[in-house]
């Protein structure tokens, strides 16, 4: 094992938009909460509280699917400014410890806490202490994980939430990544868990005693990168700026869909929560893939351009209905949507590489 010196936190907050509601309406506290579309107008969901994921609603959900799962839970739609002003105070209490933040959507970020603002040598004491200011300050929760490289740090945040602080230390993460499932390391969907689970490959174990050489005939790059973090390496670094190729939103359907009026209405949802995000974050986009994965794991993709940058909804689901029409095989029932936007541009949409980082992303 690859031992790394760097002390790395990546923090995720516990459903952001639900926990921001449940905390400014005290009547909403401990009920199973739906922000997002109404189910009357074909609606998806944003997000869910804690209360209604265990009856098995996820973002992406028709609304209309999430009430049938949980008939109790209460929709509210989404107040995106209140979201976005939360998001700028968060990543306010982030930059008390260390200047080395890298945004990854308005409520998750990593942190570089190798040299920091508190001169702690614990990056433990200081995920600690951001916990309890962001819960302290703003009454809302954060789960955190501390590593000494981004791929465990983010994979530890997400191991015991809500609130949940979990730390994976260079003579712990061997027995930890050995043990963790194929489906947990970054990049390993549907399609190449089942390649891999036709190789006997289960688990970070089997993957490095496969060898790079297996895992790359396997999936091509994606194997490459895939021992790497089997091993436990991560190189990439914490950084404040990077430039961002795409952004992108799908849906897995509990029942495979083959109705092509709701198909359509699922992209068209799927358009307008991407066209939030990109207002939310002053961005552009010139181009749209879509992405249709069938009952049987077929996956076909097609891009269209715009004539020009755009943020409009309108615009993103004329292309992506377009384009369904253009590829989508009636005698085949759906399994997955996807709706990408690439060619990302700053809000003056003249073709300037869209640059995320903590000043523009929230």
């Amino acid at each position: 094992m690859r031992v790394e010196k760097r002390k790395i936190i990546h923090l995720d907050m516990d459903a952001f938009f639900a926990s921001v509601e449940q905390r400014d309406n005290a009547e909403l506290k401990g009920k199973p909460i739906i922000v997002g579309g109404f189910a009357e107008n074909r609606g998806v969901v944003a997000t869910c509280s804690y209360e209604a994921r265990i009856y098995g609603i996820h973002s992406a959900m028709p609304t209309k699917i999430a009430l049938e799962l949980c008939p109790d839970a209460i929709v509210i739609p989404p107040r995106i400014s209140i979201y976005r002003e939360e998001s700028k105070k968060i990543f306010k209490i982030f930059e008390r410890y260390t200047s080395l933040i890298e945004p990854m959507s308005y409520d998750e970020a990593f942190l570089d806490v190798t040299i920091n603002n508190q001169n702690c040598p614990s990056a433990t004491i200081l995920a600690k202490k951001i916990k309890e200011a962001i819960f302290d300050e703003l009454k809302l929760t954060v789960s955190a994980g501390v590593s000494f490289n981004k791929f465990l740090a983010k994979i530890a945040s997400g191991y015991n939430k809500p609130d949940g602080l979990t730390i994976i230390t260079p003579d712990r993460a061997t027995v930890f990544i050995e043990q963790l499932p194929i489906e947990r390391f970054y990049g390993i969907g549907a399609k190449a868990k089942i390649i891999l689970h036709e190789l006997n490959l289960f688990n970070g174990k089997d993957l490095k005693e496969a060898g790079k050489e297996i895992l790359v005939k396997a999936l091509k790059t994606r194997g490459e990168r895939l021992y790497s973090m089997a091993i436990g390496i991560d190189d990439r670094p914490v950084i404040n700026e990077r430039i961002r190729k795409s952004i992108g939103q799908e849906i897995s359907f509990t029942i495979d869909l083959n109705d092509e009026l709701q198909l359509t209405e699922v992209l068209r949802k799927l358009t307008e929560s991407l066209d939030e995000k990109l207002k939310m974050d002053n961005i552009s986009a010139k181009s749209l893939i879509l992405k249709i994965r069938y009952s049987n794991y077929k996956i076909i993709t097609k891009r269209s351009s715009f004539s020009t940058y755009s943020n409009e909804a309108s615009i993103f689901y004329k292309h992506a209905s377009d384009l369904f029409f253009n590829i989508y095989e009636k005698e085949r029932k759906v399994r997955k949507l996807g709706v990408t936007l690439t060619v990302l541009s700053d809000s003056t949409g003249n073709g300037s590489p869209y640059l995320f980082n903590f000043n523009n992303s929230i």
